[in-house]
């Protein structure tokens, strides 16, 4: 490995994921940073180039065409490609790097353009290709799914025997001053949140209609929050992957000014992904929402406040009951100061840097496709603490009825 990183996307996570990266260039000697819009990469390299010792480069690529990403990956020669893109784009990307023979790491699942369904189906598909080829795909590795799966198998490893209960919570307590905006990508998230909800229990998935499940649960250093069960997708791997499981549940905190808002805009059609006919062009209802919409990437400088995000897990060790909580509280206006982002962007590019670093030294390299939580945690959890995203842990949690 000469150290060589490929990071497609120039969003708010890839901001966070480059800074980070740039910060550990004992790894990363070499960075280009490629996306559609040149400017975005050029920016980003002129503020960091100063602060490290990595070489950087930056490229012009359309991720949705295959062999430009092969022409980019054979011209810079990469170690790992850190997919940062659209999760629309997984699989041209997936392509490219069983192409080139590159080590392959995202943050997100794979999504069809025409449909609001995102699964692993596809991108596990990929799992003999990439075993014949000796290379390395990791997929999920931001905070959900990511650190949340980390979580899971730290907590299998250490404390448990079998679990049997995990609930997912991701509190975002930030306040930016917008009446309505989305904390990434906002077609991607209000795709996630208007969908029907998910949880898995004995074997089988139940699905909710959208917000119909609610808790409140009273998070450290927010407080008490309204949160609403959804469908994530760490949900479809943790259940195949944790040993003993009876039940598995992700929740989400909104404020009520943004579920109003959400309502209104599905309610006049804001929110749909079927195109529609505009004065003789063919525009998808969200495409347009989303360019109306603030940038996320412009929400760093006013955004005040914290996030928790963790997972409570219930279960056995030594056929005795066994409660754990592990979890991360991250403060916005401290992730604005250190990488330019606010912790929504923070939280998931971290976990991206790390996982590209484990891949790419060797610790969590071994041919197929994988999700976090089917290697050894230990690594990844001694360098959360090292690289930002420091966690605590209670056994002794509120639980979520």
């Amino acid at each position: 490995m000469n150290g060589k990183l490929l990071i497609i996307g120039a969003g708010g996570v890839s901001s966070a994921a480059f800074a980070k990266c740039c910060q550990n260039s004992e790894v990363f000697k070499e960075i280009m940073l490629a996306s559609r819009t040149k400017s975005k990469c050029d920016a980003l390299v002129e503020k960091w180039q100063s602060k490290t010792t990595a070489k950087l480069h930056t490229a012009q690529v359309n991720a949705d065409n295959t062999s430009e990403l092969i022409a980019l990956i054979e011209q810079f020669k990469p170690d790992a490609v850190l997919n940062l893109a659209l999760p629309y784009q997984d699989l041209t990307i997936m392509d490219a790097c069983l192409a080139t023979k590159t080590n392959y790491i995202d943050t997100a699942n794979y999504e069809p353009l025409d449909t609001a369904k995102f699964e692993y189906k596809w991108q596990w598909a990929y799992r003999e290709k990439f075993k014949e080829a000796g290379i390395t795909a990791l997929l999920g590795s931001g905070f959900d799914p990511g650190v949340t799966g980390v979580f899971c198998a730290y907590a299998m490893k250490h404390y448990f025997d079998e679990i049997h209960f995990i609930d997912i919570l991701d509190c975002n307590g930030g306040d930016h001053g917008y009446p309505f905006a989305t904390n990434f990508n906002p077609e991607i998230n209000i795709r996630e949140v208007s969908a029907n909800g998910r949880y898995w229990e004995e074997g089988n998935f139940i699905e909710t209609k959208p917000m119909e499940i609610k808790r409140e649960y009273d998070f450290e250093e927010v407080g008490m929050k309204e949160m609403y069960l959804l469908y994530h997708e760490e949900l479809e791997s943790l259940a195949q992957n944790i040993k003993g499981l009876k039940r598995i549940r992700f929740f989400m905190t909104f404020g009520q000014s943004y579920l109003t808002h959400l309502k209104c805009l599905e309610n006049v059609g804001m929110t749909s992904i079927k195109p529609i006919n505009y004065e003789g062009k063919e525009i998808v209802p969200i495409q347009f929402l989303k360019t109306v919409l603030p940038d996320p990437a412009s929400l760093g400088p006013r955004t005040k406040g914290k996030t928790n995000i963790g997972c409570i897990m219930q279960g056995l060790k030594d056929n005795k009951p066994v409660k754990y909580y592990v979890y991360n509280i991250c403060d916005h206006e401290e992730c604005y100061r250190e990488v330019g982002t606010q912790a929504i962007s923070y939280t998931t590019g971290v976990p991206a840097m790390l996982g590209a670093m484990l891949v790419m030294n060797g610790t969590w390299r071994k041919p197929g496709v994988y999700n976090t939580e089917e290697f050894d945690p230990d690594p990844f959890m001694e360098a959360l603490n090292k690289w930002g995203l420091p966690w605590k842990e209670s056994f002794e949690p509120v639980l979520v009825e």
